[in-house]
């Protein structure tokens, strides 16, 4: 069905145009009806022809020049159907391609059968390529790196078992090696025997390193100091082991000692299982700990060193030094990492300890202005309601917290949306929507706004969205509002709750505006970002059900779908900036000719995105200083990596009729 105009739905707020007063909302104009349709009313079912008509009219009038130029079109873009996948993940890379991550697509069979998916568009030339996949990145983090490669780590090691349908006992081993001397590694499929006998099968392989030795010095009486006593602390490593058969004896819930079944000698003595409890209750998903480095020019996945801790739906977030923090995660045994996070350097390739602090998974985390994070309190679930959902300024220098108030609905944060508002310089963060925790049925319509520029930031609350919605995907434009699309009222679209509805937020009227409508319904796992052109692409969405009922099984949806904005539809010539600039020069200023500066009024560096779940922490907007004269503009970019964190940026311009260029591809060093 093609979007229905403004004026046949519920508003997004109340300066939203409505129908011509005095008139039916459903009456059609005889012009364009004509005769062929009274003679159709005849013939046919009234209510049928009714909607026939209508839909005949709806059509034309989304078509119209006036309408398009208000309210922007959606079209679906052709995908051949070798290269459809299902999108979890979405980045732009600065080549202006964009890498769709699958893995395997929350799809247990293709899981199983070892198939990961990865494909890479290019949106100028409509053209996809597939990316060789190494691991299953479903679910892992993403983050934009200072050289323009897209850091991608975590992802599945293991598909949850629901409730009802675990029928082997399982749960974590906490393998301890007492051995100073060497680590020790055992294979997947190790067995570990209780002391009555019952023996557990490790789903993975473990690395268990050598054991720390501690020196007591102690000092004779011929001055001479000497080790006298050495103590050792035994190094540890956590599997996850399922019981070798069904049944009730495997169940415990009482804390033993295990025997590692096959070794001998002294590594019988110095490797064992610890375990606190093992049962029949769900099983949730389990993260890994690989860490890849894609690269733009080569397109393909480089391995780089893997992380401490094993993570699923975890957030990668760029410090103001380039390295990038990873946060929160499933780990290993399919618990919430307790809060280890830890710090990925960009030179080294390495991982290192990070500041210790709990969040559900997928947190959003933002760099602001002097180098604290600001968690805005949305996140994708996994994680207890009363744990970690506090919004926040983080200093991850002096890992200290100081809570932001002021949230309405603040049980309701899970899978709302996030967006540091344009431009970055104002400091102000919005959350819209969101829901219940886990699957409820609770979701809100509020939006809240926190001036993190405040003496004492707390949230305000902002214009309301037209409904409650979970899984808005909400993106940075180049004219400085923010468009919102899809969305679902209920957890992952159940009963077909799913909203075909747009608009655009502008930050400085503090409002919403009507954008015309998607064809296609996003909810769960759907994303959506900018394209270098101005346009926006969604990809995604994977409900619950497939019909209002919630007794058919839902489908991954793996259409793509393109909104074009009203500002390409003005049939007004876009501003052009000539030559290329690779990067900003020693004074952080770049010039370019243009025959277009007397008109040209702003400029905006737009980081480009790398979003999942809702969660997109990477985009940003910055404005520019803007100099013009003798044909030329020098735009000058803030001297705060705090605010502008090295990496590839996509710059706009905009004249004064809101219509932006096509994006030039700058580094910021």
């Amino acid at each position: 069905m093609a979007p229905r105009p403004p004026d046949d739905r519920p508003k997004a707020s109340s300066n939203t145009p409505g129908p011509t007063p005095g008139k039916p909302r459903r009456k059609l104009k005889n012009s364009l009806l004509g005769g062929g349709a009274v003679i159709l009313l005849v013939g046919l079912n009234a209510p049928a022809a009714l909607d026939f008509a209508q839909e005949k009219y709806h059509a034309y009038k989304i078509a119209q020049p006036d309408y398009l130029a208000e309210y922007g079109s959606w079209d679906m873009l052709e995908v051949p159907g070798e290269y459809r996948l299902n999108a979890i993940h979405a980045a732009l890379l600065h080549t202006g391609k964009v890498l769709l991550i699958a893995g395997s697509g929350n799809d247990q069979k293709k899981f199983d059968s070892g198939t990961f998916e990865t494909v890479l568009w290019d949106p100028k030339k409509n053209t996809w390529k597939k990316i060789p996949t190494p691991e299953d990145f479903f679910c892992a983090g993403h983050a934009q790196l200072p050289d323009g490669r897209l850091l991608v780590a975590g992802g599945t090691a293991r598909y949850e078992v629901l409730d009802g349908k675990v029928t082997r006992a399982g749960g974590g081993m906490r393998v301890k090696n007492e051995s100073p001397d060497k680590e020790i590694t055992l294979k997947k499929g190790t067995r570990f025997r209780s002391p009555s006998g019952v023996e557990y099968v490790s789903k993975f392989d473990v690395t268990v390193p050598k054991a720390e030795r501690d020196f007591k010095i102690g000092y004779f009486s011929s001055g001479r100091m000497k080790p006298w006593e050495t103590k050792v602390k035994a190094a540890e490593a956590r599997v996850f082991v399922e019981a070798a058969e069904e049944g009730a004896a495997a169940l415990t819930t009482q804390a033993a000692q295990y025997e590692v079944v096959g070794l001998e000698g002294e590594d019988a003595d110095n490797v064992y299982g610890l375990a606190q409890k093992i049962t029949t209750e769900k099983q949730d998903f389990q993260g890994i700990k690989a860490a890849y480095e894609f690269d733009p020019r080569a397109e393909k996945y480089v391995p780089v060193a893997p992380m401490k801790d094993a993570r699923w739906y975890p957030t990668l977030t760029t410090l103001e030094d380039g390295r990038v923090l990873a946060a929160s995660g499933l780990n290993d045994i399919g618990d919430v990492v307790p809060g280890d996070n830890e710090i990925y350097d960009p030179r080294t390739k390495k991982w290192g300890k990070g500041p210790f602090r709990y969040f559900p998974t997928y947190p959003a985390l933002f760099l602001t202005k002097g180098g604290k994070l600001f968690y805005s309190g949305s996140n994708a679930g996994y994680g207890p309601a009363e744990k970690g959902r506090e919004p926040g300024l983080w200093d991850v220098r002096t890992n200290t917290f100081s809570k932001v108030s002021g949230m309405t609905d603040p049980d309701q944060l899970e899978t709302s949306a996030s967006v540091l508002l344009p431009p970055a310089q104002d400091q102000k963060v919005m959350v819209l929507g969101g829901g219940g925790v886990g699957e409820s049925e609770k979701a809100t319509a509020r939006t809240a706004i926190a001036d993190l520029k405040a003496g004492n930031p707390a949230f305000r609350t902002g214009p309301p969205l037209a409904r409650g919605t979970r899984y808005l995907s909400s993106v940075l434009m180049p004219d400085d509002s923010v468009f919102t699309s899809g969305g679902s009222r209920d957890y992952r679209g159940r009963g077909a709750s799913d909203i075909l509805q747009a608009q655009f937020y502008d930050p400085r009227a503090n409002a919403f505006r009507d954008a015309a409508e998607p064809t296609v319904g996003r909810n769960y796992h759907s994303e959506a970002l900018l394209l270098p052109d101005g346009r926006v692409a969604t990809f995604g969405s994977d409900p619950l059900y497939g019909d209002e009922d919630n007794t058919k099984l839902g489908t991954f949806e793996q259409r793509v779908e393109i909104f074009t904005p009203p500002y390409l539809h003005r049939n007004k010539p876009r501003p052009v900036l000539e030559g290329t600039v690779d990067s900003f020069g020693p004074g952080n200023s770049a010039t370019y000719r243009t025959k277009d500066a007397d008109r040209i009024v702003k400029a905006r560096l737009m980081r480009p995105s790398a979003v999942t779940h809702t969660t997109d922490v990477e985009q940003r907007s910055i404005e520019l200083g803007l100099k013009k004269g003798g044909g030329e503009v020098t735009l000058t970019v803030p001297r705060d990596p705090t605010l502008v964190p090295a990496g590839w940026y996509m710059l706009f311009v905009t004249d004064r009729d809101g219509v932006p260029s096509e994006a030039k591809w700058i580094q910021v060093k």
